[in-house]
């Protein structure tokens, strides 16, 4: 059975708040997908509607072939599912949060031991098997998100921010796990705002604009419009910044108010790669002691900036450098108990619905 991802012309709105307003895309069984997107853009209740934790108001999902409104039961099964926060229960320390899921799923009491002790050192978390989740810092968490997610070795996950506040030897080993795992036939979907993150990890992307999925022949024109590239010369303190620029002006034939500075870098337009080549083979004939030369951001940001500027109807986005959006706060997520088929509103902590469970009204989403 196919163990993918399979959305067709999703919606979901909030009363007046249309959050999704037309979502398709497939993600593939052995590929991590990126989901990609500004805050508001619906990423978080696209997630929580293929979790089974919300009903999209029109719409087809399939994971893994299950349809998770018809079967959320069978859906939960073969679903991993990690949120952008733990919602763990407090009194429960990081090996008993495991364990208490474990048996969620069916496993016996030892089995569900075993496995929690194959997990905490999976995500690099034994010293602190014994701690309750509730100390834990917020890299901690995530990774013991993560762990949980992964208890029942499922077939498919849906990862939420999940290097949020985890260190950069963290997200390294985040990233060799998430790429292993793919390797092993699961299909992976990632929502983060960090753009250079999902850069290094997804195989695929899929954009959302004010709740829609961004056509492939948008990004596909978005990727090919003009780029700013990072041009780094030796350090000479002797010589200020705007000499630099100016000499690396010259030997490319621009005009000075075409070429940025950004701290050491200098910042150049090229329409593409061929261009940008080119310019590099005329700084380096010039005797310029050029020793970094890249774009400036990486491809998914480039695409992403601009598919932002086409929506509000800006100027080419590529024409000025821009930082990562940052990650802000998102709602608390729920996580799905595998046996029952949706999460009951105002229901006390439980292993099955811990903290920030949301309802198919929406109150919490």
């Amino acid at each position: 059975m196919d163990a993918g991802i399979d959305v067709a012309g999703v919606k979901r709105s909030f009363g007046a708040v249309h959050a999704v307003r037309e979502v398709t895309f497939t993600a593939a069984p052995g590929r991590v997908t990126g989901l990609v997107g500004p805050n508001g853009s619906g990423k978080t209740t696209l997630m929580l509607m293929l979790a089974s934790l919300l009903r999209p108001d029109e719409g087809r999902m399939r994971l893994g072939g299950v349809d998770p409104v018809a079967d959320p039961a069978a859906v939960r099964r073969l679903l991993g599912w990690m949120p952008d926060s733990l919602g763990a229960w407090p009194s429960l320390t990081a090996r008993e949060v495991l364990v208490a899921t474990a048996q969620l799923y069916d496993l016996t009491r030892e089995a569900a031991r075993t496995r929690a002790d194959e997990l905490l050192e999976l995500v690099d978390l034994n010293a602190l098997a014994a701690s309750p989740a509730r100390v834990l810092s917020r890299g901690q968490k995530q990774r013991l998100a993560l762990a949980r997610a992964l208890v029942h070795d499922p077939r498919v996950l849906l990862l939420d921010e999940p290097a949020s506040g985890l260190d950069p030897q963290a997200r390294i080993a985040l990233r060799v796990l998430l790429r292993r795992l793919a390797a092993e036939g699961r299909t992976i979907l990632i929502s983060s705002h960090v753009l250079y993150e999902l850069e290094e990890v997804v195989d695929d992307a899929v954009f959302l604009v004010e709740g829609r999925t961004v056509g492939s022949d948008r990004i596909a024109a978005a990727a090919t419009r003009v780029r700013v590239w990072r041009v780094r010369a030796a350090a000479d303190t002797a010589r200020p910044m705007d000499a630099v620029r100016l000499d690396i002006a010259s030997a490319l034939g621009r005009t000075g108010p075409e070429v940025g500075v950004d701290r050491r870098d200098v910042l150049v337009p090229f329409a593409d790669e061929a261009a940008a080549v080119a310019g590099l083979r005329s700084l380096v004939s010039a005797g310029l002691p050029i020793v970094e030369f890249a774009p400036a951001v990486g491809d998914l940001e480039h695409a992403f900036l601009d598919l932002r500027a086409d929506a509000a109807g800006a100027p080419d986005a590529a024409s000025t450098p821009r930082s990562s959006p940052g990650a802000a706060p998102t709602p608390e997520s729920a996580h799905p108990s595998p046996r029952s088929p949706s999460p009951s509103p105002g229901a006390p902590p439980r292993p099955a619905a811990p903290p920030g469970s949301r309802s198919d009204d929406g109150s919490s989403a």
